[in-house]
């Protein structure tokens, strides 16, 4: 039996798909810059679920969104739009921005060793559907049109504020500007009128414009999951508005309740404080890289905490979870040549007390403590074998040579300093550095956009 917390019911329930697979959503990248390690923490939430799916035997369908257009920097339809921020930034188009970080997206994935949703969506691609949706909401009453586009009427949906909190709240709460043309000071667009100079904007029934940011999840849901998800996913940020705004557009184009089962993982916090731009602590895997980490490093990180818990990132925490899973990766292979034989009833103690816990509600923590334990034993293939299967949750690479020593914390600082040294011009500084890196036994070998730490 799987028990996950649903966000809607506020509780722990038994999971039990609708269909034959289960349907999943989840929300992807807006992809306008380069994905930060608090955003990678939500791909690895949607990883765990499908492993933990899998590994009880379901099949999934699932779907994910690239936001390429019209994702407001902010929620309630307000601010510029950030494709069109970035492609000001960097002096190219949107679709150039879009192509180049959603590759760095995808490489990131990958090095996390992430299993992807069946689907993946770019909003750009969808556009002719989104039109579609909002024609029928608007053709059904729910929605309206003004000046600046096309609007949901919250009020049509008796439900609306059940995920999220209370319509009262999302008004003090979501900064929304006065808009005299708007029913309800939390209507929500649909799909937003253009100016001849935006660059991105198509033909519509209504006019030139694009699409709002909550339709284009619906959207892309409908099209290839249909009108009953088992499981909507997302950052617990998306849970006041974003989501809330999916249930409206969605329960009341089908008339029933689409998605049964919401999912939220809580932030990552950097240094016990908030990740911002403007304190240069967006991480992102390439400057976990830089200094001397590997992606897979950040991956057992995410074991340490909960999903629905906020997890504190530091280099040391990740320095302390980079040695744990080299230590804990040597301990799984110097059981694949052992000569004791545990009983199968132990064993099979061992299997269900690792099914226990990724079951409720992806308590990973616990998971990983039951290997702890197993590993403990004396050394036998059985263990080794047994722990090959709960790699299917871990999603670890055993079979990868782990070098003999850990890189001390001294050496992975100086390297990075010898680094900032060497972006910065100050040549003379890096090969010193460089120098004292040598004399205490490491090598750093170069890339254009990175470096590695190699023990002489």
């Amino acid at each position: 039996m799987i028990k996950f917390y649903n966000s809607l019911t506020r509780k722990k329930e038994e999971f039990t798909p609708f269909g034959e697979k289960v349907k999943m959503y989840s929300c992807g990248p807006t992809v306008y810059s380069y994905p930060h390690i608090g955003n990678m923490r939500a791909y690895l939430f949607v990883d765990n679920i499908r492993r933990v799916l899998k590994y009880n035997g379901y099949e999934i369908d699932g779907a994910m969104n690239i936001t390429d257009v019209g994702h407001l920097t902010s929620d309630a339809d307000e601010g510029e739009d950030k494709m069109l921020v970035a492609s000001e930034r960097e002096h190219k188009s949107p679709y150039e921005i879009a192509k180049f970080y959603t590759e760095i997206f995808m490489e990131d994935i990958k090095k996390l060793n992430i299993d992807l949703p069946e689907h993946i969506c770019p909003a750009t691609t969808v556009i002719e559907d989104i039109i579609d949706f909002v024609s029928k909401l608007l053709n059904m009453g729910y929605a309206y049109k003004t000046s600046k586009g096309i609007y949901f009427d919250i009020s049509k949906f008796a439900q609306y504020g059940a995920l999220g909190g209370s319509v009262d709240q999302k008004k003090a709460g979501a900064r929304i500007e006065i808009d005299n043309e708007k029913r309800n000071p939390a209507d929500f667009a649909l799909w937003i009128n253009a100016p001849k100079e935006h660059i991105m904007q198509w033909s519509s029934p209504w006019g030139m414009g694009y699409p709002g940011w909550h339709i284009e999840c619906s959207t892309i849901g409908k099209k290839f999951l249909g009108d009953h998800i088992d499981i909507h996913t997302g950052g617990v940020d998306h849970r006041t508005i974003h989501h809330e705004n999916e249930i409206a557009q969605s329960d009341c184009l089908e008339g029933h309740k689409v998605v049964h089962f919401w999912m939220h993982n809580e932030f990552l916090q950097i240094d016990s404080g908030k990740m911002s731009k403007s304190l240069n602590n967006t991480y992102t895997i390439a400057d976990l890289e830089k200094n001397g980490f590997e992606a897979e490093d950040f991956r057992f990180f995410y074991f340490n905490a909960h999903y629905s818990k906020q997890q504190n990132f530091t280099y040391d925490s990740l320095k302390s979870a980079r040695n744990a899973r080299i230590n804990f990766i040597k301990a799984i292979n110097e059981h694949k040549n052992g000569d004791s034989q545990l009983s199968e009833s132990k064993l099979e103690n061992y299997r269900q007390e690792f099914l226990d816990a990724i079951n409720d509600d992806l308590n990973m923590p616990k998971a990983i403590a039951v290997c702890q334990k197993l590993l403990k034993e004396e050394k036998s293939k059985d263990i080794y074998n047994l722990m090959d299967d709960f790699n299917k949750i871990l999603g670890l690479n055993l079979d990868k040579q782990i070098e003999n020593d850990i890189i001390p914390t001294e050496i992975l600082n100086i390297a990075m300093e010898r680094w900032n040294a060497k972006q910065n011009r100050d040549f003379a500084k890096a090969d010193s550095l460089r120098q004292i890196l040598l004399e205490k036994g490491y090598k750093l070998l170069d890339s254009k956009d990175n470096y590695k730490i190699e023990k002489i």
